[in-house]
């Protein structure tokens, strides 16, 4: 993290010393922009990626905005650099989303700089393990099967149908999302419903279209979704409708290696889940022992966004 002093009046002194730049007001790679509100937030959004740099200033600040920024700008090739001028900002903003911003400007003070140089020298120290990513799936075990109780469950409709092999990944675990077939097959009681997945409570992840994760709840029409067979092999598709209605769950957890997740779903013989060997299986006939197919991103995430962190979902 660089440290940037604040010597629009020419009066850094010594402390200049230590800082990694000069900030004399306005520089050709940094935009500068005053968080105030949600519309500065997206005028900040929408620069990530076309300037070097993105100077944040805020007369209160709000440490939600910028994990915002934060989440968005990570291998984007823009940097954030905050605006700090109380002592006690400088941890929260320098590991917020625990990667922290890229820099700090400071004012000439020397409390402040003091506390910045002992924090930055803390975060040097700091590693992020680089996190598993499987861009195909692997199996998990079925180790336990309960009632899941009675709440709101969503259906996505999508405007095109589903191949048999067909799904989409969700899960109560974002770092490991289970195949939920379509309702492609038909059954003796119900016509197939080859455009639709049964996904589950609301509090769910499903797997969108651009890798990111979004809350059943969270969805619309027009968003896309990722659509994955049982080879890994992925397309996208638009949603048309979301369907909510109140239904009884099972809780199916498994687990991959040391990897622990768990599966909310309705109650019904037309919600099936995929298993290693392309068997389609209701989730009324799952047993302990059972293999289902699994996506593992053990990166964490924030509003959906892939990052390299710690996380942990119980």
């Amino acid at each position: 993290m660089e440290l940037w002093i604040d010597d629009v009046n020419s009066n850094s002194g010594e402390l200049g010393n230590y800082a990694d730049r000069l900030w004399r007001g306005d520089a050709p790679d940094v935009a500068e922009i005053d968080l105030s509100n949600y519309k500065s937030q997206e005028e900040a959004i929408s620069m990530i990626g076309i300037v070097p740099w993105i100077l944040i200033k805020c007369k209160n600040w709000k440490m939600i905005p910028l994990e915002n920024l934060i989440s968005k700008s990570l291998g984007s090739g823009t940097k954030i650099v905050v605006s700090i001028t109380d002592e006690i900002d400088v941890l929260g903003v320098s590991f917020a989303l625990q990667h922290g911003v890229d820099a700090l400007l400071l004012p000439p003070i020397k409390e402040i700089w003091s506390r910045a140089l002992k924090v930055n020298e803390s975060k040097k120290n700091i590693k992020f393990l680089k996190k598993e990513v499987t861009s195909k799936l692997s199996c998990a075990k079925v180790t336990s099967i309960d009632s899941g109780g009675f709440g709101e469950r969503v259906c996505i409709d999508l405007i095109e149908r589903l191949a048999d092999g067909e799904g989409m990944l969700i899960g109560s675990v974002s770092e490991i999302l289970c195949l939920v077939h379509g309702e492609t097959i038909p059954s003796e009681y119900v016509p197939s419903r080859p455009f639709r997945v049964n996904a589950g409570p609301v509090h769910s992840y499903v797997l969108m279209a651009d890798g990111k994760t979004k809350y059943l709840n969270e969805l619309e029409a027009g968003n896309r979704v990722a659509i994955v067979n049982s080879k890994g092999d992925e397309r996208s598709a638009s949603i048309g409708r979301i369907k909510i209605e109140r239904r009884p769950f099972l809780k199916i957890a498994y687990k991959y290696d040391e990897i622990l997740g768990n599966l909310i779903t309705q109650q019904a013989e037309t919600v099936r889940i995929v298993s290693n060997l392309n068997h389609i299986k209701s989730v009324t006939e799952l047993v302990i022992g059972d293999e289902l197919l699994v996506h593992i991103d053990s990166r964490m995430r924030h509003i959906g966004n892939p990052l390299i962190g710690d996380i942990r979902e119980i």
